[in-house]
Order: structure tokens, then sequence, then C-alpha cells
């Protein structure tokens, strides 16, 4: 299983990639690429930069790796409660290639943390709604709160026990959805 684990931050220490990269060690048998948003950063997106220029390259790269993807994990940072403004700047270009939707239906684990109490779910909730618009199929959910105090840097792992045990049923459900769609 090829699994592309996307950060939605342009952050040198997203808490998100973090987040991210934590959760694609506990697939078993996976090749897994991790990506930040950074080697993807375009003008902000404007019709008529569309019309004069086209569609950037970066976009049909990013395109390109979530269709070379079985599965999908994608961590999302709040920023004023949806989006940070890198990846929907990303979203926005990959959304103008012609005959495609961003997510091509892939399955997807859709992921935020966050400092605060809520862990990022207004962009969660955002992402829910808006997704499916645009080929997401979305197949679990993961939110985690005060990130600071449930995340162990050092080890760059879950360290709340309850927290790390709900990662791993929801990617448990995941990967036999996986199997059995190999099959």
């Amino acid at each position: 299983m090829k699994i592309l684990a996307i950060a939605g931050s342009n952050s040198e220490v997203s808490m998100n990639k973090q987040l991210v990269a934590y959760a694609s060690t506990i697939f078993e048998n996976a090749e897994v690429e991790v990506i930040d948003l950074n080697p993807y950063e375009m003008p902000i997106y404007k019709h008529e930069r569309e019309l004069k220029n086209g569609i950037p390259q970066e976009a049909k790269d990013f395109a390109a790796k979530i269709d070379a993807a079985d599965l999908l994990l994608i961590s999302l940072p709040e920023h004023n409660g949806t989006y940070s403004t890198a990846f929907k700047n990303v979203f926005d270009w990959v959304s103008r290639i012609k005959d495609r939707t961003v997510w091509n239906e892939i399955p997807m684990l859709l992921m935020s943390a966050a400092p605060g109490v809520r862990g990022g779910t207004g962009v969660l909730e955002a992402a829910v709604k808006r997704f499916p618009f645009h080929g997401g199929n979305i197949v679990e959910t993961f939110s985690l709160p005060f990130f600071n105090d449930n995340f162990d840097r050092t080890v760059q792992k879950i360290s709340n026990e309850e927290k790390d045990n709900e990662l791993k049923e929801k990617i448990k459900k995941i990967s036999a959805i996986e199997t059995i769609l190999e099959k």
C-alpha cells in the first residue's frame, strides 16, 4: 500500500506534520511519503493568472502524488477556523486542473492537531463538508487537542494513551478496508 501523508502546513515545526508522520508509522507493510507544502508554494490563485500562465507545475506535481497513492493521510492546521492559506492555495490550484477532482476518490484519514481544547475541529468540519465535492473519500477523522500536552516531541508519538488508542483503532479500521480493496 502506498500512503501519501500530507501536512497541510508550510510551518517548519508543524504539529500537524508531526502528527501525520506519526500516524503513518502505525500502518504495517506500507510505502509512505510524508510531505509538507513548502515545495508546492505557488502564486496565490487568481483567475487571470491562470488564463495568462496556466496551471503551475507545482500543482500538477502535487496532483500526481495524490494519484500515485492508495491512501491519503491529511493533517490540517486550523487558521481562524479553517484551512491554512498555504493549504487553500494548493487546493485551489489543483482544483483547476482539467478533468480531475482534487482528491480523486482516494480513501483518506483526515486529521488535525492544535494546541487548544478543540483540536482543530473547525478545520475538520470545514474539510468534511467541502472535500466530498472535490473527490474526497473520507474514511475516518481524528482530532488531537492540547498537542503540547498530548504529543511527545522527543519520541514523536502521541503520549495520551486514550488518544493514541483512538488513532490506532481508526487506522486498524482503515487498514482492514484497504486489505479488502487490494483483493
